[in-house]
């Protein structure tokens, strides 16, 4: 998710409250600097603030949209009259919360946004006899649900989008960490160890493969 906020505290406070739900948070605080990072990255939400310096949340928005991103948007404002929602919604955004809210209405909304992506993510993934549902964060061998961590959840999913395919450590960094992590760290080796000793080995399996000078690969078989 990608945080666009210039308030520094509220930017944090949303941040580490989503990294301890689980999902992986970047922040700008300028929307020039969320242009380029939503161009870069395929985030599943963005949270944009409508008053920023230099380019506002309402001008930000209209350039994503006119730029072919379409990534749901939900957008934060103090303004509370009806005339300034439908200002955000006719600039693009598919939500709108008004300051102050709690926490947990902005998941919520958050989770419904995700929800509307469109229908090329099935609702349950289904790799041979692994399942995993990103609505509940509950993933499955067989009948056996799997225990993960919200990393290793993230990695799983990752994989299952594309079974067959090798991916590499940059991508699967991507996909389950912040951008701000070291590309030169072994996280990625760390936790495909920790995810072969949940998914694979107690169940006789070998599913992850590793793919030479690439990263590694979930067999399409399901292993």
């Amino acid at each position: 998710m990608l945080v666009v906020e210039d308030e520094k505290k509220l930017a944090d406070l949303l941040a580490r409250g989503l990294r301890e739900e689980g999902h992986a948070a970047d922040v700008a605080g300028r929307g020039e600097e969320a242009l380029w990072m939503a161009r870069a990255v395929p985030y599943d939400v963005i949270v944009l603030d409508v008053m920023l310096p230099g380019q506002d949340g309402l001008t930000t928005c209209r350039a994503l949209r006119d730029g072919g991103v379409w990534t749901p948007v939900l957008m934060l404002t103090a303004r509370d009259a009806v005339e300034n929602r439908i200002e955000g919604l006719d600039a693009g955004a598919d939500d709108y919360l008004v300051k102050p809210f709690s926490f947990s209405e902005l998941l919520a909304r958050l989770r419904a946004l995700v929800r509307r992506v469109p229908a090329e993510r099935p609702p349950v993934l289904e790799v041979g006899d692994l399942r995993l549902d990103p609505a509940a964060h509950r993933a499955w061998r067989g009948e056996q649900e799997l225990e993960l961590s919200s990393k290793e959840f993230a990695l799983l999913e990752s994989f299952m989008r594309q079974p067959g395919h090798a991916l590499s450590r940059l991508q699967l960094l991507e996909s389950a960490w912040d951008i701000g992590y070291e590309n030169r760290s072994n996280l990625v080796d760390v936790y495909v160890r920790y995810l072969r000793e949940k998914i694979d080995r107690p169940f006789g399996r070998h599913a992850l493969e590793t793919v030479r000078r690439v990263g590694y690969r979930l067999r399409e078989d399901g292993g």
